[in-house]
């Protein structure tokens, strides 16, 4: 396993690459990646209030936490008194570039993508449910959209790290787990970026 942080700065973003496919199948589970996700939001969690949030019991909520803590995505940290000591990430962002070269690792990543696309699309589901309560700006500027476009592999290489790089503008300056980085009114937003190169269309064909 591959741990790195940023500096010394606190507040930066603490990243990990996972280089083991193993913590990639760990991470290979609905529950555990929802219990990641409430960890991160929360800053800091109990197993109990963990519980709660997702309505499971604080058995199976500490099973998984534990099994994320092996893998290193978790850990349990001092708390304010002496009850149940709550967990926080170990990493704030987390990448695993390049295990597809790893053996194994490309089943790793298959099984890993299959699961957090599924937790998308439900993400995806019960926003369509919500969004009538919600203002203009965010119901417009939120939900699926879709093209279609034809590129070289190049091509594809640029315009996916432009995305990401929007994206990761606003990532690195506010860690998942750093309430104090969080503006007013501001609320946590998913982006699941899909991409998938189709098969050629046979030239000749249409008529």
């Amino acid at each position: 396993m591959s741990l790195k942080y940023t500096a010394a700065d606190p507040r930066a973003q603490r990243r990990r690459l996972l280089d083991d496919p193993r913590s990639l199948r760990a991470l290979a589970h609905p529950l555990r990646l929802e219990l990641q996700a409430i960890v991160g939001r929360s800053g800091r969690i109990t197993t109990a209030d963990a519980a709660r949030e997702l309505g499971i019991s604080h058995g199976l909520a500490s099973h998984h936490l534990h099994q994320l803590a092996k893998y290193g995505v978790v850990e349990q940290v001092r708390g304010a008194d002496n009850r149940e000591r709550p967990w926080r990430l170990v990493a704030t962002t987390v990448s695993y570039e390049g295990l597809e070269k790893r053996p194994g690792g490309a089943a790793a990543v298959i099984a890993f993508e299959q699961v957090a696309a599924e937790r998308a699309m439900a993400g995806f589901l019960s926003w369509q449910e919500r969004r009538e309560h919600w203002g203009g700006g965010w119901r417009t500027h939120s939900g699926l959209g879709r093209s279609t476009v034809y590129l070289t592999e190049a091509e594809l290489v640029r315009l996916v790290d432009a995305i990401e790089k929007l994206i990761y503008e606003y990532v690195d300056e506010r860690p998942l787990d750093d309430l104090t980085t969080r503006p007013p009114h501001s609320v946590p937003v998913d982006f699941s970026l899909f991409v998938v190169p189709g098969e050629p269309v046979a030239a000749g064909q249409g008529g």
